[in-house]
């Protein structure tokens, strides 16, 4: 039970990350630029341990004790899954998404955990993905499961932001390949077509 939550955050985590938006971003092209990476990996990192554990240990809980919540976000959780895995599968199909390229210019230590703050907390796609899904699906667990959980959660969270940030310069000239960003999208829509499934059967 246990190290199957485990792995189950770990790849829910994972599959919700990988996609390329505005703090992802930002860690690939400071990582390009190899400036400030270290402060950068490790802010991110911390403040998505904190909004999974607000999730799971939070809201999940409180969807836990109540069934009518735990219906609804058992349900609701699937369908944005669902609409996450097919949006993942397009870009496949499309071959849409691209590098990032590092800007010229190398901003402050100051001035960049400041941007990294604001896009990680002004982000609504980051408490839908990280505190209601996450914990919404972890609510699924039993206490000790959501523990595993959130465990599996938090190293998908610190493996992904440490291997684009140190891993951005060196992997640049994969990066530019559009069918590694089709083979990561089509994983991430594996995944999640598969969690939502779970979900839907009832059988978390």
């Amino acid at each position: 039970m246990t190290g199957t939550a485990f792995l189950q955050g770990w790849l829910m985590t994972a599959g919700l990350i990988v996609a390329i938006g505005a703090q992802n971003a930002l860690v690939l092209r400071q990582g390009l630029q190899r400036a400030h990476v270290g402060p950068v990996v490790m802010l991110c990192t911390v403040s998505d341990w904190l909004l999974i554990a607000l999730g799971v240990f939070g809201l999940g809980t409180v969807i836990q004790s109540s069934p009518a919540l735990l219906q609804f976000f058992r349900f609701g959780g699937a369908a944005f899954l669902l609409a996450y895995g097919a949006r993942s599968a397009l870009q496949a199909w499309r071959g849409q998404a691209q590098l990032v390229q590092a800007g010229p210019r190398v901003a402050s230590l100051g001035a960049t955990l400041a941007t990294t703050l604001a896009l990680t907390y002004l982000n609504p796609h980051v408490y839908l993905d990280t505190v209601v899904l996450l914990g919404s699906v972890g609510a699924q667990h039993g206490e000790t499961g959501r523990v595993a959980f959130a465990t599996g959660a938090g190293l998908a969270s610190l493996m992904w932001f440490a291997t684009l940030g140190y891993g951005a310069a060196a992997a640049s000239r994969w990066l530019q390949r559009p069918l590694i960003w089709r083979a990561i999208d089509a994983t991430v829509a594996v995944v999640m077509f598969s969690v939502a499934g779970q979900l839907l059967a009832g059988g978390m």
